[in-house]
């Protein structure tokens, strides 16, 4: 009898960690836009490295989070959805790149604030991108001397 209330209580320590985990994850990915936020787009020649819930990030700091990513089908580009929190607003003429943490980080949504008086609303797109910049690929060219490009 006693063995079988260890294995009980052991059982419920491993579902309450459990759910634990899925709140941690399910509040720090923040998966849909809230009331608090106000969602942009942008188009991306490439966008690796990059998934739904990726933060972006303004001067370093959370600002937002990817809501959606998908393949437009007539420009054969990457269609970026974010959500950016309400009180941060964003001018018209702001730059959107996908950024690296270091050489093995992970990627993120750069914002680079444009000088432009008026500002992007909810629904609106970023012109200005810059897509991801693959290492592979930098290094092959290093090591085979090709130059051009």
């Amino acid at each position: 009898m006693a063995n079988s209330a260890a294995e009980t209580l052991v059982g419920a320590a491993v579902v309450a960690v459990a759910v634990g985990f899925l709140a941690f994850a399910s509040q720090s990915t923040s998966m849909g836009t809230t009331s608090d936020s106000y969602e942009l787009n942008a188009s991306f020649n490439s966008a690796e490295g990059i998934s739904v819930g990726t933060d972006v990030r303004l001067a370093g700091v959370k600002v937002g989070t990817v809501t959606g990513l998908e393949l437009d089908r007539e420009t054969y580009q990457a269609r970026l959805s974010f959500a950016v929190a309400k009180d941060v607003l964003i001018p018209d003429d702001s730059e959107i790149s996908v950024a690296s943490e270091g050489l093995l980080g992970g990627s993120f949504i750069e914002v680079a604030p444009g000088g432009s008086d008026f500002m992007l609303e909810d629904g609106e797109e970023v012109l200005l991108t810059q897509s991801s910049v693959s290492l592979l690929n930098l290094l092959l060219k290093f090591a085979t001397g090709d130059g051009s490009g």
